[in-house]
């Protein structure tokens, strides 16, 4: 199985999540992604990241360890990116 880009992996978080802002960043092997998520609200960083596997499921069992994640609520995500916006 040929290695996912990061285009792809974003569409399989998109299929399974509904994100407000979803960036996913890599190189083939090891994968970052940023989901702010309004179903995170009020589950733990661990269940939000198994929330996030579980939208992806078997898809990328293989590469699942090679995924870091940025899990944020919307309202993280509008208090954070005030002051770490550097693009």
């Amino acid at each position: 199985m040929a290695d996912p880009t990061p285009q792809e992996v974003r569409t399989y978080i998109a299929q399974g999540l509904a994100c407000e802002h979803l960036e996913v960043d890599g190189d083939g092997r090891h994968f970052f992604a940023t989901i702010v998520s309004a179903e995170f609200e009020g589950l733990s960083r661990v269940a939000r990241h198994q929330r996030v596997y579980r939208a992806l499921g078997d898809r990328m069992r293989e590469q699942i360890h090679a995924l870091s994640m940025k899990t944020l609520t919307p309202a993280e995500w509008s208090a954070t990116s005030a002051s770490t916006h550097h693009h």
